[in-house]
């Protein structure tokens, strides 16, 4: 699954003289008391002392990333908030979600016929529907007299009878292990002719997303993390359990698209300011394992929640009711301070992080905080000075132009292949709810491995082959019979999907150039968030055939693989942060180049004069995506970079 402020800054590497050392870069931190010293890190990944020339660089700014080690990367008060991601992490999930649960429709069900309600089920059934290629018809009855054809003794039906549709509702199956109670489509008959509304309200519920990461980003930007987030998760709340008293499809059409507001939000603004306050060194374990751990179980526990309940109504509510609790927000988690200085409240901002160092026992000399100041009000000055951009500025070269418009096609496939997957359970030939906790514990797994490969063997291969994995694992499953088999060729799918979607964002955060990143990946989440507009009707698909749906987004994984080939990898690679960084990276890359750790490890040896930026972004892409504020990082690294 999708962004708000001055977030984790990502500082691209740069040549440096190779005796001077003036910043602590962003992959290390300070330790043993050498307060003069900075670390790279060696071709084993270990810390390497180098001694920093006394002469500091009148022009070097002591940032936010600079003072963080001193505070403490990842100490007490950064674990209390990484727990604090829990409630938040259910929240996102349950939002998802919820829908699926509230939608469902039981597999078997058939028309409703007043006039034998005196029989029973089995006679009802023998006698009024008749019996198509796959079993009983779902939307026809024999159009005849059953009022007389019961006074005539009649128990046994004539196949050569005229049919029509059900004229007076259905009656469905709620005593099986498929779907044991009766969802809002089976409450409101949204079946047979009125099958797509399901479909239709779930596509205005990303139609919605849309409009809430454009008001919710903003309301981060200018207002503060602590509010957006408060106010995401009430509008969240108030609408999930409006949903509930919902009687009528338009209704339930407006609570879902001021759900989708919140969908995303209610979870990425604490996300990325939990992140904010983490030190490089630990916000890959951080941004991964929040997904991996809690909204993983989130996923896993719905279902059941669902199942116990057994009412789509009191699920509405027991599944909102909880966002509420963002209210206690404010006194619990502090405002991201890089927010506050990007607002020019400087003290406030060190006296949070005062806060972080009392509580994590540490001690920074005022002396750092001095400096700190000083150079947020430097920074400030700079920014006013610099050249602004725009996202247009993307699409100006022709090289910068092909790689954007080719990220915008391959995350707009990730994300309808992924919700597609995600969608599709019921249309697998297993049990929902057991189907649908499997391919949701797909993530842990998923998010591990990613972790373990994706600073070994590079993104644009293992983009290329997770979702092309996907892809060939969906066409499977239309080959193999409907039930077991082609659910665990599904789940493969999905397994594989997952962990395309965690690289899709990232490896557009570091193809793009620092001056127009955030806005770009803004604009391609954007862009994911129309794609997904279009996945419920895939999933529709299935009514006509349950392998439709698998084809396609088996075809969309294959393709959008593919296209990842046509990026350059940025693994090991300086990150482009001027347009014209951006016009030129990867043009030297040939097209089966393959970055091995071996060639990683030989180019560090090679090159030790530079800070090399080969480390993970995971922990920075869903920041990025919706925060103009971003823009304001790198001051130091643009203005090298572009003054003459």
């Amino acid at each position: 699954m999708p962004p708000q402020g001055d977030l984790p800054d990502i500082h691209e590497s740069k040549e440096m003289p190779s005796t001077t050392f003036t910043t602590i870069p962003l992959n290390e931190t300070t330790k043993n008391g050498h307060a003069n010293s900075a670390f790279v890190s060696d071709e084993n990944n270990q810390p390497v002392i180098m001694e920093k020339d006394n002469k500091k660089d009148n022009n070097d700014l002591f940032e936010f990333d600079d003072l963080l080690p001193h505070v403490g990367e990842f100490g007490l008060y950064q674990k209390i908030l990484f727990l604090l991601m829990i409630p938040f992490a259910f929240f996102v999930a349950w939002v998802y979600f919820s829908q699926i649960f509230i939608t469902i429709t039981p597999e078997q069900y058939w028309c409703k016929v007043p006039e034998l309600e005196n029989l029973t089920r089995e006679d009802r059934v023998r006698l009024a529907i008749p019996n198509g290629e796959n079993g009983l018809e779902k939307c026809q009855m024999y159009a005849v007299n059953f009022t007389e054809l019961l006074l005539t003794g009649v128990t046994e039906p004539d196949p050569s009878w005229p049919r029509k549709p059900c004229d007076s509702g259905y009656e469905y199956n709620l005593t099986t292990d498929d779907v044991p109670y009766a969802s809002i489509a089976a409450e409101f008959d949204w079946v047979c002719e009125n099958a797509a509304l399901p479909t239709i309200s779930q596509s205005i519920f990303f139609c919605g997303a849309i409009l809430g990461g454009l008001v919710f980003g903003w309301l981060a930007d200018s207002k503060g993390r602590i509010p957006a987030l408060v106010g995401t998760n009430f509008v969240g709340f108030a609408a999930g359990v409006g949903t509930a008293f919902c009687n009528s499809f338009w209704t339930f059409c407006l609570c879902r698209f001021l759900v989708g507001m919140a969908f995303d939000n209610c979870f990425t603004m604490m996300y990325i300011l939990v992140l904010e306050y983490v030190g490089p060194k630990w916000r890959t374990f951080v941004a991964n394992m929040s997904i991996a751990l809690f909204f993983t179980c989130a996923s896993c526990v719905l279902p059941w929640i669902a199942w116990y309940l057994a009412d789509w109504r009191m699920l509405c509510i027991v599944t909102s009711v909880p966002l509420a609790l963002a209210v206690f927000t404010p006194w619990c988690v502090p405002e991201s301070a890089r927010w506050l200085v990007s607002q020019g409240q400087i003290d406030k901002s060190i006296g949070i992080l005062k806060k972080f160092e009392r509580i994590n026992g540490t001690k920074v000399e005022d002396s750092m905080y001095k400096q700190f100041k000083e150079s947020c009000h430097k920074a400030q000055k700079e920014e006013e000075d610099s050249k602004s951009y725009s996202v247009l500025d993307l699409f100006k070269t022709p090289h910068l132009r092909k790689i954007t418009l080719v990220l915008i096609v391959i995350w707009m496939a990730i994300s309808l292949v992924f919700d597609g997957h995600v969608r599709n359970v019921g249309s697998l030939g297993l049990n929902v709810f057991l189907t649908f906790t499997i391919a949701s514990a797909t993530e842990l797994p998923a998010d591990t491995l990613l972790t373990v490969t994706l600073d070994r063997w590079g993104r644009r291969w293992l983009a290329f082959g997770t979702m092309a994995l996907s892809g060939v694992f969906s066409l499977l499953a239309t080959a193999v019979p409907l039930g077991f088999p082609s659910a665990t060729m599904a789940i493969i799918g999905r397994f594989a999907i997952n962990i395309t979607y965690n690289i899709g964002l990232q490896y557009a955060a570091e193809l793009l150039p620092t001056v127009v990143r955030a806005q770009g990946v803004a604009l391609i989440h954007i862009m994911g968030y129309v794609a997904s507009i279009v996945s419920p009707f895939v999933v529709y698909l299935a009514t006509i055939s349950p392998s439709f749906p698998l084809i396609i987004l088996g075809v969309l994984g294959i393709l959008g693989g593919c296209l990842a080939l046509f990026l350059p990898e940025t693994l090991g690679q300086e990150l482009p942060q001027t347009l014209q960084d951006g016009e030129t990276f990867g043009r030297d890359q040939k097209f089966l180049d393959f970055p091995c750790k071996s060639r990683r490890e030989k180019s560090v040896k090679e090159r030790p004069e530079k800070f090399r930026r080969t480390g993970s972004m995971r922990a920075s892409f869903r920041g990025e995506a919706r925060s103009s504020i971003i823009n304001r990082s790198s001051l130091r690294a643009r203005n090298s970079i572009e003054s003459p």
